[in-house]
């Protein structure tokens, strides 16, 4: 008997297959009646390789002596009447012959059918028929819950490839061995996406990025966008894109009243994992569907992305300090495009990627860690610093050990140290120098920050000074922010990115400690994360542009001068646009300082003010003085019913109340509600 050219095609496919061996186990024990199981059902996004898999198990069941019927639903009418005109046309006349092995491709397509197929088309087979159905969603409910069906179906959800996996189906195509590892990168594990990148190399036209593929993109693209019901749910789609963690209550904030369908659609597709806080998307269809939301949308992705970010600083600023570190890693996955991403990424794919609260029987490995890399001296002032501020250590611990740890100080602590420290001392004179703090304002200094392997290198260092700092930076009216590091030619480009500049070295113990600092009143943190964002896209690093900083921040007697003039010429949009206070915290909105976001925030900060015990007859004041004046001061007590005296008194204490108000929002420690149409001050 002569060999055919589908006999070929079929020993050349087998000899290229990659992987799966669960559910190849899972389909010849089925075949060789070695378990109950008569229905195997496979469901995964497109291109996982459901059809390739079918095409080995027709081959295994032919070898197998056993007659095998192979259908598309793609190419089938969802009808009882369609799908058995299909199987006659795929098997032959007659009826179904004895242990046949019927294979359902594209079954996502039969959804109309699913019950009829469940209770009397697959019923009426011989009893050692085998049945796999594969399609994109997950099997309907009573396939799992009908008693008499948990016994005769195994579900089996195909899996991205693993690093081994997708480096075999890599050199099985020809694939040059130095070229492997940025394909493996690139792909993600997706065997659709892995074999085209093949393709490409083996053409020379091996891709630096996904977004150099465009023929690439849009065949996946027409697998992750497939069905999108309506304009709800594709956003809801961008939003899982740009968040590490999409849960329910930030969809109500992008997608509003439909929040609780979207987030039902999105839990279903294949590309997205359900987990215990919220759903996660696949990595290659994060990539690949963020490069098309910004091609095809690109204002909109903004406007989305900006939505996560406040969320994520919302939550941060009102949760429990366990709760803190899950929305500090939503924002830095907002900077994903960032020097050390990788690091991030191979964290957060182990699970053991949380920063906790450091606790007292941590200090003595921290401490251990700390002399191994930098020496005694150092280590000696850690246990100092220990053992005065111990609630400012953050840890990651796997199991009973810390594998990475960050130490911030905050001055004033009132403590020696702030002297006796050398790196700490430098960067407090830095700020005495370039920029004191104000009243109420505070200083954060990452003094250390490491890893129990390869210390500031180790990918857990990388995680806990991060995570810990954008909490503190989101949290406490800070004035400046320093970090202190040994690594420095490890650690100069990250910080290069974050636009921290170099200010101070100092020695301690033989051992140079490099100290790289920020003033958050020139460039305040909502600035900051934008800039980060943008630097994702460009590549740019170096210090901020001075377009975008603000002027030397006044001090506390030049702010309420300043808040007298702003509140006179309230009014006058001119004259707002030339006083100091154009410069400062209280004038900067979303699109940057504006007279509108002035005149808000110092409006939000007298009805603020109203809030406050007796404070409603200030706000009266303030109100018939500045916002909606009478015409003279005279004018305003007789509205208000009172002696001038009293009035003058009574506006006195408002405006001293209210400078007040607006200096705890300068310096951060205060967020005054949106006024209507602003944005927020």
């Amino acid at each position: 008997m002569s060999t055919q050219l589908g006999d070929l095609l079929d020993t050349a496919r087998r000899q290229r297959l990659v992987g799966r061996h669960r559910e190849l186990a899972s389909f010849d024990d089925a075949v060789s009646g070695r378990t109950p199981r008569r229905l195997l059902f496979l469901y995964g996004p497109g291109g996982i390789g459901k059809s390739t898999l079918l095409q080995e198990f027709r081959a295994r069941a032919r070898s197998a002596g056993r007659t095998v019927v192979h259908v598309d639903g793609r190419d089938i009418d969802p009808s009882p009447e369609g799908l058995d005109a299909a199987i006659r046309l795929a098997g032959g006349p007659g009826d179904d012959p004895a242990g046949a092995v019927l294979l359902v491709d594209g079954y996502e397509q039969l959804t109309p059918i699913d019950g009829w197929l469940r209770d009397e088309r697959l019923p009426a087979l011989s009893a050692d028929a085998i049945v796999v159905l594969a399609g994109r969603d997950p099997p309907a409910a009573p396939w799992r819950t009908d008693l008499g069906w948990q016994f005769l179906v195994a579900v089996h959800r195909l899996d991205h490839f693993d690093l081994g996996e997708s480096t075999e189906l890599l050199a099985h195509a020809g694939v040059a061995p130095s070229e492997r590892d940025h394909l493996v990168a690139l792909g993600r594990g997706h065997p659709l996406t892995m074999a085209l990148l093949a393709d490409l190399a083996m053409s020379g036209q091996t891709p630096g990025t996904l977004a150099d593929a465009p023929d690439l993109i849009s065949v996946l693209l027409e697998s992750f966008l497939r069905d999108v019901p309506s304009e709800a749910h594709l956003t809801g789609l961008a939003t899982c894109a740009l968040a590490w963690l999409t849960t329910e209550e930030l969809l109500v904030r992008v997608v509003g009243a439909e929040a609780a369908p979207v987030w039902q659609w999105l839990a279903r597709r294949p590309f997205v994992t359900v987990g215990a806080r919220g759903l996660f998307i696949h990595d290659l269809a994060r990539d690949v569907l963020d490069a098309e939301f910004q091609r095809r949308m690109s204002e909109r992705y903004r406007t989305y992305r900006r939505a996560v970010y406040h969320h994520a600083v919302d939550r941060l600023r009102t949760a429990t300090d366990q709760d803190r570190q899950l929305h500090a890693q939503q924002l830095l996955y907002l900077m994903r495009n960032n020097p050390f991403a990788d690091a991030y990424a191979s964290l957060r794919a182990q699970g053991s990627a949380t920063v906790l609260p450091g606790h007292p029987d941590d200090h003595a490995q921290v401490c251990a860690i700390i002399e191994e890399f930098e020496g005694r001296a150092s280590a000696d002032l850690a246990r100092a610093w220990l053992s005065e501020r111990p609630e400012h250590l953050s840890v990651i611990r796997i199991g009973d050990s810390v594998a990475g740890f960050a130490y911030h100080v905050f001055s004033p602590s009132g403590s020696v140290l702030e002297q006796r420290d050398p790196a700490v001392r430098a960067a407090l004179d830095h700020v005495a120098r370039h920029g004191p703090a104000r009243p109420g304002e505070c200083i954060d200094i990452v003094r250390y920050n490491g890893g129990a392997q390869t210390h500031q290198r180790d990918p857990y260092a990388l995680l806990a000074g991060p995570v810990s700092s954008v909490i503190e930076w989101l949290t406490r009216p800070l004035a400046w922010s320093f970090t202190v590091v040994i690594d420095v030619e490890y650690w100069h480009a990250y910080f290069d990115y974050l636009a921290f500049a170099r200010l101070a070295d100092v020695d301690i113990g033989g051992v140079r400690h490099v100290i790289y600092g920020i003033d958050w009143r020139r460039f305040p943190v909502d600035a900051w994360f934008d800039l980060m964002h943008e630097r994702g896209r460009s590549g740019l690093t170096g210090p901020a542009p001075a377009a975008l900083l603000r002027p030397p921040p006044l001090d506390r007697g030049q702010f309420g001068v300043a808040v007298k003039a702003a509140l006179q010429s309230l009014h006058r949009t001119d004259q707002l646009a030339a006083g100091p206070l154009i410069g400062s915290a209280l004038a900067t909105g979303p699109a940057g300082p504006s007279t509108d976001q002035l005149r808000a925030t110092i409006e939000a900060a007298v009805d603020h003010l109203g809030t406050q015990p007796k404070g409603d007859q200030l706000r009266a004041v303030l109100y018939r003085t500045y916002l909606r004046a009478a015409p003279t001061q005279e004018a305003a007590a007789e509205v208000l019913d009172l002696p001038l005296s009293t009035y003058r008194r009574h506006l006195a204490k408002a405006l001293e109340q209210l400078a007040d108000i607006l200096w705890a929002v300068e310096i951060g420690d205060l967020r005054l509600p949106a006024k209507p149409g602003t944005g927020g001050p």
